[in-house]
């Protein structure tokens, strides 16, 4: 499985490879939104993590304009970094097959996107 890691410190973008490329995934990086556009064209991920500077609706827009320049349906989940609106320990899915959480720790991440790549499919 393959995961486009969309953080604009390279040495996160770095540390969260690691991470998961321990866990056996494909990694890509993007350091912004254009970035992770062609990464999208030229390997569609099965999953798009995003840990980006910004209030939380700037960072759902960001990755609604990634999957649409890239061509990605709402198949393809999202997961959103982000310490502004969720509570430690916490995530919460907020529509379109996104979700956000805190990246207090990694075993959390783990299961959050076990949880979100195995949703063949969202309803609203």
């Amino acid at each position: 499985m393959r995961i486009l890691v969309v953080e604009d410190v390279q040495e996160t973008r770095d540390a969260i490879e690691g991470l998961l490329d321990r866990d056996g995934y494909s990694v890509d990086q993007a350091k912004d939104e254009d970035d992770a556009v062609q990464r999208v064209l030229s390997n569609r991920p099965n999953l798009i993590l995003i840990s980006l500077a910004g209030t939380s609706d700037e960072i759902v827009g960001v990755a609604r304009r990634i999957r649409m320049k890239g061509g990605l349906t709402e198949e393809v989940p999202v997961v959103i970094f982000s310490v502004t609106t969720v509570s430690p320990g916490a995530e919460q899915e907020i529509g379109g097959n996104v979700y956000i959480t805190m990246p207090d720790n990694f075993d959390q991440l783990r299961r959050l996107i076990a949880f979100a790549t195995s949703r063949k499919s969202h309803t609203h």
